[in-house]
């Protein structure tokens, strides 16, 4: 695990802790989580982390208040594009393994606990599990199906096709004259 902390007094009292014990000093963390691609290299592990349209992701920034970054190769959805940018300013994060950085920028006090929240969080997501057995995948899918709109309550599966034989609204086709 790697860290560093960057100290700078702050006024933004709205970070203080519910204790109100903070001294108000903010401090700005960061911790690597690696992914183990080498051990399941077929496993989806940005898509498992990353969630419909990135709210999985943005759950787990949401409850630990850190930011979560995917880098390192594979990070970049377009092969091609991972390509060009290797090796450009910015992008040097590309010659290294797929890992997470986890950053946090909290009172003093509770950045530490917050980071290894996260890191637990992460940890289990990086876990690879049976597709069979994977509730957490389901829930995604259900997710995506959603936001899409083509969501199908189980046990009924038309419910939402685009069938004009069978329309959740109850519509007929138009009769045709013959």
């Amino acid at each position: 695990m790697q860290m560093s902390g960057i100290l700078q007094p702050s006024s933004a009292q709205n970070w203080l802790s519910s204790q109100g014990s903070s001294s108000g000093l903010i401090v700005k963390r960061t911790i690597r989580v690696d992914i183990p691609v080498d051990k399941y290299p077929n496993y989806n592990f940005v898509g498992r982390l990353l969630g419909p349209r990135g709210n999985s992701l943005k759950r787990v920034e949401a409850s630990t208040e850190c930011r979560v970054l995917i880098r390192g190769r594979g990070s970049i959805k377009d092969p091609a594009r991972e390509d060009m940018m290797r090796g450009k300013p910015g992008y040097e994060h590309l010659n290294e393994p797929l890992h997470i950085l986890v950053e946090g920028e909290l009172p003093v006090e509770i950045v530490d606990a917050r980071l290894m929240q996260a890191r637990e969080i992460l940890e289990d997501l990086l876990r690879p599990v049976d597709e069979s057995q994977d509730y957490y995948k389901k829930q995604q899918l259900r997710e995506l199906a959603l936001l899409n709109g083509t969501f199908r309550e189980e046990g009924s599966p038309m419910s939402g096709s685009v069938s004009p034989f069978n329309n959740s609204l109850g519509m007929k086709r138009a009769k045709t004259r013959g």
